[in-house]
């Protein structure tokens, strides 16, 4: 009897803790955030990759086209002045890109930022695709990226299995892609980051390229 008493309860308990994060921003919330870059129209993919061992850890994506957006299935990253939908983060200027990239880089993990130029209407076909995908389970972050790359025209072939290695080592196969790799000896505390970047004592980077923190 308290054998099934625990049961009944711990399992809405572990399907909560599968469930996904179901954020709705306001169209006015999307509307004042929209952010329009300068920069050539492109989907970047970032992988998160573990510090020693080379383990993947998560998988998102960047869009640069008629706005910038970064698709980020079940990740934890959030702002005040970010709106989200079902994973889809809206307002990505240089600092936001950033403060995303700093709170994924620390000691135990580095940032893969891998980019293919697109035309635009590739890069606005890719922003509906991650709009239509839903919310991701925990877990799900390269399933869901490889599902969403897999309709836009020219990434047809986005593997959608759960490795995040796997799925960079397919885009890094695609013409004209660059790389940069992101680093960060900071202790392993992503979440002391995000108060930080939440509270204003992490402004954002200068235009020498460095992290630029209240002290």
């Amino acid at each position: 009897m308290q054998r099934r008493a625990f049961l009944a309860l711990a399992l809405p308990a572990a399907l909560a803790a599968c469930g996904a994060d179901n954020k709705w921003a306001s169209d006015e919330a999307i509307r004042r955030a929209r952010y329009v870059s300068d920069e050539p129209p492109s989907i970047t993919l970032f992988s998160v990759i573990g510090i020693p061992r080379g383990e993947g850890g998560h998988s998102a994506l960047m869009i640069n086209g008629s706005q910038r957006v970064i698709y980020d299935p079940a990740g934890s990253w959030e702002h005040p002045a970010i709106p989200e939908r079902h994973d889809v983060l809206y307002g990505i200027t240089p600092n936001f890109r950033n403060f995303y990239i700093d709170y994924h880089a620390r000691s135990t993990y580095w940032v893969a930022e891998d980019t293919v130029r697109v035309p635009l209407s590739v890069a606005d076909a890719a922003i509906r695709s991650v709009e239509r995908q839903g919310a991701s389970n925990k877990s799900f972050c390269a399933v869901n990226t490889g599902k969403a790359l897999s309709r836009v025209p020219g990434f047809e072939g986005a593997p959608t299995g759960f490795s995040v290695l796997k799925l960079r080592e397919w885009f890094l196969t695609l013409p004209g892609v660059t790389s940069r790799r992101h680093m960060d000896g900071d202790p392993a505390n992503n979440h002391d980051v995000l108060l930080r970047q939440k509270s204003g004592s992490i402004t954002g980077y200068g235009r020498d390229g460095q992290l630029h923190v209240m002290r």
